[in-house]
């Protein structure tokens, strides 16, 4: 009964500490070639983060990338495929290429955070597809990004449509990951000394 009550506990805590991290929705990718479509052979490889904060409307981007068999020309989000994780889509975030995103290169480090309420954060023909809004272009990324319809694109001259990409994918939030990992560590080792 006493494990019981901790299980409890802990579940109570991570379900506490969630709401406090909700404002903070994290998107993962691993970059490719065979991620493109169509795919091609790149020896490039890459990651890439996107967090969107619902309560500043900003959204960082955080990526790497090396081994790029072209120099790279532009990189950007591409959103909304109609079928999850397939095909292609439009740019919805800036064009040609995100702010500050190193360009001329073939390997690199990105981290810039990004006014999500402003126009320039955006394609201009995102923009007008959703509405003609902003708020309507944060709200269809944010859908896409969650329905796994958004993908992080790299461009090189070598590939001019696309060098490496990753459909981006909700990550679990770190803080409640350790919270919950610990919670079931010391369940574990009361299961185990009761035993």
């Amino acid at each position: 009964m006493k494990l019981s009550a901790f299980l409890a506990a802990c579940l109570l805590a991570v379900a506490v500490a969630l709401p406090a991290a909700a404002t903070q929705i994290h998107y993962g990718a691993v970059l490719s070639g065979p991620s493109e479509f169509p795919a091609n052979a790149s020896p490039g490889v890459g990651t890439a983060l996107i967090t969107i904060d619902s309560s500043l409307l900003t959204m960082r981007v955080q990526a790497s990338f090396s081994g790029l068999g072209g120099t790279t020309t532009a990189s950007h989000i591409h959103c909304c495929t109609t079928v999850p994780f397939t095909a292609n889509a439009g740019v919805a975030t800036m064009v040609p290429s995100f702010a500050g995103f190193p360009l001329g290169v073939m390997s690199g480090i990105y981290d810039n955070t990004f006014d999500m309420t402003l126009a320039a954060s955006y394609n201009p023909a995102f923009v007008t597809a959703q509405g003609g809004t902003v708020p309507g272009a944060f709200n269809a990324l944010v859908a896409g990004l969650n329905g796994g319809n958004a993908y992080f694109n790299i461009h090189t001259q070598t590939f001019p449509g696309g060098e490496i990409r990753g459909f981006l994918t909700p990550v679990p939030e770190p803080g409640s990951l350790v919270l919950l990992t610990t919670g079931l560590l010391v369940a574990r080792r009361r299961l185990i000394k009761g035993s």
